[in-house]
């Protein structure tokens, strides 16, 4: 998932560029003072068809004509124009305002959950994973730092911010855009976490410095590697033998949230074991066996001397159907809060974060006091963890999505 999404166009179908032959038949030719002679263009480069009355328009058009009068078309026809290009603006202008408001609710969660955590384990990290407009106020950062929500977190994660596959240019306005972001947020002190995405295993070593001339630490998937399942093999970057008590002591870290490829839990506790990581990002279940606190035990201590940190994968806006919480008959709108398929995904789906259900489920609705406290953040704790990657932070954004 990138992080800031260019996504002023408000909700309309989109078709790409094969259709817009098709697409522009269904408009009156460009000397009708109708329409223009294409649908109009998004500046991303594909065609918006927006589902108009425009035969009702035209046939309207065309009864002027008919009868002699076609000025009147005209500034009937160009009316309402005017009138479906107003309704445009305020639907786009309504879609913004809810954005705004679901932006402030993911907020508000990420701000909450750091307080419950925090509550429970005092210097718990937070980490939420892209979504890095979220630290500005109205996700604009000409609007300043949303002081509270910086000071809840200890880091961003960032995935393929200089690699997505092949070299990301320099010139990328959504690179641009994060980078300066990431320029805004620097004097607040926060790690960055980046992890690249390569085809080709000869881009590592780039991936890596472009990550460490800007101070951040960097994980970089190979080609083989996209749901972060292996263990890279070769040298650990900037490896050392010294403690890490918190996440700015981090020089690198490994990214594992899959146990596909191991045969058995301890079989991946020792692989793990085995490396010289400073942080390792992990999921708190082998397959949905729990890693507990003796689990953890066997790899706090890098291979080649120190300790090193353990955070624990979650996703806060969606659920899983692979995980303990999701009930048999739960489907799409079955609870209302499972609001929206997750596309790419299909055991996964979008959730309204805000609803008390879901925030049970996460953090026991911040409720840390409740001796029967069994919420996914709790387990982790109890676990052992030193702090939770927060994923898809945002929802705010994909709720209000149209599908494709």
């Amino acid at each position: 998932m990138s992080g800031h999404i260019f996504h002023q166009i408000p909700p309309v179908s989109v078709m790409p560029r094969a259709a817009t032959q098709e697409v522009s038949s269904n408009f009156p030719p460009s000397d009708s003072g109708l329409y223009p002679q294409s649908p109009p263009r998004d500046p991303r480069g594909v065609f918006l068809y927006l589902d108009l009355p425009h035969i009702a328009c035209d046939s309207l058009k065309m009864n002027f004509i008919k009868h002699g009068k076609p000025g009147l078309a005209r500034i009937v026809g160009k009316t309402v124009l005017v009138i479906i290009i107003t309704v445009f603006i305020i639907s786009c202008g309504k879609e913004d305002e809810m954005e705004r408001e679901r932006a402030k609710k993911m907020q508000d969660f990420v701000i909450e959950i750091s307080s419950y955590a925090r509550a429970v384990k005092p210097g718990f990290i937070i980490i939420p994973q892209n979504g890095i407009e979220l630290a500005f106020n109205e996700t604009d950062m000409d609007s300043g730092i949303r002081t509270n929500y910086i000071s809840a977190i200890d880091g961003f994660g960032i995935e393929e911010l200089f690699y997505d596959g092949g070299k990301i240019s320099a010139s990328d306005s959504d690179r641009k855009e994060k980078l300066a972001m990431l320029d805004l947020i620097k004097p607040h002190n926060k790690k960055i976490m980046v992890s690249d995405f390569v085809s080709n295993d000869s881009d590592i070593p780039n991936a890596v410095t472009e990550s460490r001339d800007r101070g951040f630490i960097s994980f970089v998937r190979s080609k083989n590697n996209y749901d972060y399942q292996y263990i890279p093999t070769g040298t650990v970057t900037d490896a050392h033998t010294g403690n890490i008590a918190k996440l700015a002591d981090a020089k690198n870290y490994l990214y594992l949230i899959s146990s596909d490829e191991f045969a058995t839990k301890q079989a991946m506790i020792n692989a793990v074991a085995a490396t010289n990581y400073d942080l390792v990002l992990m999921d708190l279940f082998y397959e949905n066996d729990t890693f507990t606190s003796s689990d953890l035990a066997q790899i706090r201590n890098k291979n080649g001397g120190g300790t090193r940190l353990i955070i624990a994968y979650i996703s806060i806006g969606s659920a899983e159907t692979y995980r303990y919480y999701f009930q048999s008959g739960w489907k799409k709108g079955n609870p209302s809060w499972l609001a929206k398929n997750y596309e790419g995904y299909n055991d996964e789906f979008w959730v309204e974060y805000w609803n008390d259900q879901w925030r049970k489920i996460i953090m026991n609705n911040g409720n840390n006091d409740d001796p029967g406290d069994n919420s996914y953040i709790r387990q982790i704790i109890n676990a052992g963890f030193d702090g939770v990657y927060l994923d898809n932070v945002e929802a705010y954004y994909y709720l209000g999505k149209k599908a494709k």
